[in-house]
């Protein structure tokens, strides 16, 4: 069944087109901390990651996208990105979570505070 998953569908890991493409051409380049490898054909032309875990493009981190999208011509292992030290560690969305952000005021909230500088408009 593992088999049949890999061959037809590509939220279930990498496919088995993507595996055989990455073992005849693609050359490994790093890691990141969340265990996703990244790859690139030997010319540097194509450049792809292979997930581990869900196929979620919002857990390859910011280095690693600059990368991917040939923003930075280094990886990450040989030209680390700098930090500032204000900058949070790369996280997952959180959009439909529990954890997602919820604005003051919003209906998502336990308890809805009211406004009561807003004044609704009604036609005449």
């Amino acid at each position: 069944m593992k088999f049949l998953l890999r061959l037809l569908t590509w939220w279930n890991s990498q496919t088995l087109g993507t595996q055989l493409y990455t073992a005849r051409k693609g050359v490994k380049v790093g890691e990141d901390e969340q265990g996703n490898i990244y790859y690139q054909t030997r010319d540097g032309v194509r450049r792809w990651v292979i997930y581990n875990g869900d196929v979620e493009a919002t857990r390859v981190p910011t280095e690693w996208h600059g990368w991917l999208h040939h923003t930075f011509k280094e990886p990450p292992t040989k030209a680390p990105l700098a930090h500032k030290p204000w900058e949070l560690p790369h996280m997952a969305t959180q959009t439909g979570l529990a954890s997602a952000y919820v604005p003051a005021g919003s209906m998502r909230q336990a308890a809805p505070v009211e406004r009561r500088d807003y004044e609704a408009w009604q036609p005449k």
